[in-house]
């Protein structure tokens, strides 16, 4: 029975990922085609990637993308760093459910509906729809993966180091940024990886926040998709999926080495109390 459903497992995993990345490769491909119509293969080329050099819409579209991308992902490091931080190390306090619920709220809440409630704010506010006001959406919702990658370090960080830099003399400030910060760096740079891949994929809350002269680059995707699909669109997709790959794999090997790290020390620690 175990033989069957390992089997099972094996053939599931096989079937899903083909139906997952296999339309993925079948894109990349074609991206290299030499005929202009996506159906037809007539060799390789890669000429469509030189036209996207004379497209200035998707450059564009691209530089909006990456500068929403870098801002947004610094930004929401740096906030859901210190969300973890407050939820780690503050215990309970006052509003600590309140506040934890909403740190934690955009990682089950539809797109839709965050898009939807930050465009009612907007609005409200009375604040031009562009740039800043996508920036502050994918901050918005990039934090709290971000708080997330951080927070599972700081949990099985060893405060017996920050206690000994502490009793040497240095401030609770001066231990965060010599002490702590080095050691939980390679979570930090996981929650901005993470955070930019997200923030460079979304189309859903960019549509909902987006004004005038801010088009993001899925956007412009989807947009000429609408109108018909072209090697050009199956060249820049190739593109941001090798971006995101690379953010991914990435975050990958830096939440590994953590992992390993973590893992030597509490060797060590057993080694030396043995």
């Amino acid at each position: 029975m175990n033989g069957r459903f390992s089997w099972f497992n094996a053939t599931s995993i096989t079937l899903g990922f083909a139906f997952l990345y296999i339309p993925i490769l079948l894109l990349v491909i074609f991206s290299f085609n030499e005929s202009k119509l996506v159906t037809v293969w007539a060799g390789w080329s890669t000429k469509w990637y030189g036209s996207l050099l004379q497209n200035q819409a998707l450059k564009d579209a691209a530089w909006v993308t990456i500068r929403v991308a870098i801002v947004s992902a610094t930004v929401a490091t740096v906030f859901g760093t210190l969300a973890a931080i407050t939820l780690v190390r503050m215990g309970r306090f006052p509003g600590r459910t309140l506040f934890s619920g909403m740190i934690f709220a955009p990682l089950v809440m539809p797109d839709v509906i965050t898009g939807l409630s930050l465009l009612l704010v907007f609005v409200a506010l009375g604040l031009d729809r562009g740039f800043w006001t996508i920036t502050i959406a994918h901050i918005t919702f990039t934090m709290c993966y971000a708080a997330v990658v951080v927070q599972a370090r700081l949990q099985d960080f060893d405060k017996s180091v920050e206690e000994a830099a502490m009793d040497l003399g240095a401030t609770p400030v001066g231990t965060f940024f010599q002490v702590t910060l080095p050691i939980i760096a390679p979570s930090v740079i996981s929650a901005w990886l993470l955070a930019f891949t997200l923030s460079l994929d979304d189309l859903v809350i960019a549509s909902f926040t987006t004004g005038p002269g801010a088009t993001t680059l899925p956007m412009k995707i989807y947009s000429q998709v609408r109108l018909g699909v072209t090697p050009e669109i199956n060249a820049i997709s190739t593109i941001l999926i090798g971006i995101v790959t690379v953010g991914v794999l990435s975050a990958a090997y830096f939440t590994k080495r953590q992992t390993e790290r973590v893992e030597r020390e509490r060797r060590k620690a057993f080694g030396a109390a043995g």
